[in-house]
C-alpha cells in the first residue's frame, strides 16, 4: 500500500482508549505523526501520561495533557436538558418525577460525560420498548441495571 497518499486530506486523528494500545501501535502512531502533517488527540484513562513517559519517542511529541474533571451541577443540568430534548421530551425540574430522575442520573453517572452518553443511549431504547413518554426513576434504574456502570 502506498502510504504517502493514505493520509491525504486528514488533518486530525483522535485515538480513544489509548491506554489499551500496545507498544507497536504507539510506534505506528508516532510514525504517522512524523511522516504526515496530521495532528493527534489521545484520550485515555487517568494516569496514561505515566505510561507514555516511558516511551520517550512518542512522549517528546506530546504538546500538553489535560485531565477532565467531573462535570459541575450546572454543566450536568445543561447536558441533561439537552439529552431530554434530544429524546423529544421536555424536562420540568419543578415536576418531582423529572427532578427525581435527573438526580438519579447524576448519582448513577457520577457526573461522568461518557457514562451519561451510554446511559441515554439505553434510556432511549427502554423508553421505546416500553412505549414511555417520560424519563422516570424506574426507567433510569432499569437502564443502570442493564449497563455495567456500578451501583449507587
Amino acid at each position: 500500500m502506498n502510504t504517502s497518499n493514505a493520509f491525504e486530506g486528514i488533518h486530525l486523528i483522535i485515538v480513544d482508549e489509548i491506554d489499551r494500545l500496545k507498544l507497536q501501535h504507539l510506534e505506528q502512531l508516532r510514525d504517522i505523526y512524523d511522516q504526515h502533517d496530521v495532528a493527534m488527540i489521545f484520550i485515555g484513562m487517568r494516569g496514561i501520561e505515566k505510561r507514555l513517559v516511558r516511551y520517550p519517542q512518542l512522549y517528546s511529541r506530546i504538546g500538553f495533557a489535560h485531565e477532565f474533571q467531573k462535570l459541575s451541577k450546572e454543566e450536568m443540568h445543561h447536558i441533561l436538558e439537552y439529552k431530554w430534548d434530544e429524546l423529544g421530551i421536555s424536562i420540568k425540574r419543578e415536576d418531582f418525577s423529572d427532578y427525581e430522575a435527573l438526580t438519579n442520573i447524576m448519582k448513577v453517572t457520577n457526573c461522568n460525560f461518557r457514562l451519561i452518553h451510554r446511559l441515554f443511549t439505553q434510556i432511549e431504547r427502554i423508553l421505546e420498548i416500553n412505549h414511555l413518554t417520560s424519563i422516570t426513576t424506574e426507567a433510569v434504574e432499569a437502564t443502570r441495571n442493564s449497563l455495567v456502570i456500578g451501583r449507587k
